[in-house]
């Protein structure tokens, strides 16, 4: 059941209330409630928000890492920009000039069981390489995720048991969910089956604009049963 208004503005005052000494920002979006939370106090914020009655956001949902440095930015021309669906790209005059300090983000989708709530928690980090402290002591299913934002981000997760690529082949170069990895020129390995062993190539990635087709004609149900329609 979708949250009401009234639950997401009730969620949004406790946080700000109960969180308050750490400066947290609260607002909502998409039904639920978005937190940010400073660096420094993600683990003492993740632990009350699992343990406390009040929230017991006891499960770890999704974890992933966000790019901010080309935000704002589009891949193709448009005359505006909408708020939703497939063309919602942001105006480069009114998006705000995202800075090295705010530039990767991690984000936590939390849900409580107990008051059947969402919560997206939001940490932005700085420096080079991106450093937040692992929550998998908090919740064990960030394990593999942090991995994996570590593998196409290469944000670093302090406290991580087994902090090792996930997705990417042996002896990857770089990240390649950066706005800056090259779409050509890094190297890539595969296992060759002709020569019986890995070998090095040049990695090449295909740059897709994912807006999709209109189709303005329905084929649902064949051209027949449309001609058949006319008909009648």
């Amino acid at each position: 059941m979708p949250a009401t208004e009234a639950s997401i503005k009730k969620l949004s005052d406790q946080l700000e209330q109960r969180f308050s000494e750490f400066s947290v920002i609260c607002d909502s979006c998409v039904e639920q409630v978005i937190m940010d939370v400073p660096v420094a106090a993600i683990l003492e914020v993740a632990t009350a928000l699992r343990d406390e009655t009040s929230f017991a956001f006891d499960q770890l949902m999704d974890l992933c890492g966000v790019d901010f440095s080309t935000y704002g930015e589009t891949d193709w021309q448009t005359q505006g920009a909408t708020s939703s669906g497939f063309s919602r790209g942001v105006s480069v005059d009114e998006a705000e000039k995202v800075d090295d300090e705010r530039r990767f983000a991690v984000v936590y989708q939390l849900l409580s069981l107990n008051h059947n709530q969402r919560l997206r928690l939001r940490v932005f980090t700085s420096g080079e390489p991106p450093i937040v402290p692992s929550v998998v002591s908090i919740w064990n299913s960030a394990d593999w995720y942090e991995r994996e934002a570590f593998d196409l981000f290469g944000i670093l997760f302090d406290g991580h048991p087994d902090l090792r690529r996930l997705l990417t082949d042996y002896g990857f170069i770089g990240h390649p969910f950066r706005k800056d990895f090259p779409l050509e020129g890094n190297v890539e390995v595969r296992y060759d089956e002709e020569k019986g062993r890995v070998v090095y190539q040049p990695v090449t990635i295909e740059s897709r604009v994912l807006v999709p087709r209109v189709i303005r004609v329905d084929n649902h149900f064949g051209v027949k049963a449309s001609e058949e329609n006319d008909d009648a």
